[in-house]
């Protein structure tokens, strides 16, 4: 039996390593999203244990300098959380556009899969063709000796 020899594995090989590429970008994606998810998790405490700060604050004896301080530091955590839920958004939408790329080649890459199944099916075909033919052909020469010699 002959080999079978698919003549596009090149870019099914291509298809594998672009794959690759992409889940280790989504990967890196996940990984940037979760650090800036955690970025903005410590503002949000900061800015939970200043306003406790003020409270505490304002509770006991008033003392304006460090209630101001606070509270500015409440408003710049504010703008800060802010911003890094931008950050977060920003990484959210890289998570999707690289699902998204990785979603496209495994397709493309299960599309090439099932070219070298059917090239493989096609393959097996052929050679089995060719079987019956070269066994008909045996049988026809065997059957035609028997024949001759009777």
């Amino acid at each position: 039996m002959a080999k079978f020899i698919y003549r596009m594995q090149n870019i099914l090989n291509i298809k594998y390593k672009l794959e690759d590429q992409a889940k280790t970008e989504f990967m890196l994606a996940n990984r940037v999203l979760r650090e800036e998810e955690e970025k903005l998790q410590v503002l949000k405490e900061r800015k939970f244990g200043y306003e406790e700060t003020v409270r505490q604050l304002l509770r006991q004896h008033l003392e304006v300098d460090r209630i101001k301080e606070n509270q500015e530091a409440i408003v710049r955590m504010e703008e800060f959380i802010i911003v890094q839920t931008a950050c977060v958004n920003d990484a959210k939408r890289q998570v999707e556009i690289k699902a998204a790329r990785l979603t496209e080649l495994m397709q493309e890459r299960k599309a090439q899969e099932k070219l070298k199944e059917k090239a493989f099916e096609n393959f097996l075909q052929e050679e089995n063709a060719k079987e019956s033919k070269e066994i008909d052909e045996l049988v026809s020469f065997t059957y035609g000796r028997k024949q001759r010699e009777e």
